[in-house]
């Protein structure tokens, strides 16, 4: 390991490794007119969905999310409507954006083949699976 790069810190390398892999995803993802970003929350929104509740599922808080669903709204490939109550945002896949989704699904697919092909397939099982539970062990929203 390059020691200008070498840390104990465990974001550290989080982080460094998730950029790197959606540097992968977003060149996959480019002839659709999509980054990593913006498909991950394209596929989270199926059905209207509210912001909070998209935010919580993206891992994103608000502020970011809405300043992430500006492009896709301007592209036309999500809406946003009011909740049932006035105050709630109602974030909608428009049939433009399930097309966008159709499209970037298969670059997605080859993406995460190749990422898996160059890992290997039980190593990046294992990784899923200990994400997810690094994920479910983490506290939920700041901590001071």
């Amino acid at each position: 390991m390059d020691p200008l790069t070498a840390s104990p810190c465990t974001c550290f390398r989080l982080r460094r490794a998730a950029r790197r892999l959606s540097q992968i995803y977003d060149s996959y993802l480019a002839p659709a007119g999509l980054s990593l970003n913006a498909y991950s929350i394209l596929r989270r929104a199926p059905q209207p969905r509210l912001l909070g509740d998209l935010a919580d599922a993206l891992g994103m808080d608000r502020t970011t999310l809405t300043r992430n669903l500006k492009p896709l709204l301007q592209a036309g490939w999500l809406e946003q409507r009011r909740g049932e109550d006035a105050r709630q945002r109602l974030i909608v896949i428009t049939p433009a954006g399930k097309a966008c989704l159709r499209r970037a699904r298969p670059l997605w697919q080859r993406a995460q083949h190749d990422v898996e092909a160059s890992f290997g397939a039980a190593p990046t099982a294992r990784l899923n699976a200990l994400l997810d539970q690094l994920d479910q062990s983490l506290p939920h929203g700041a901590h001071a």
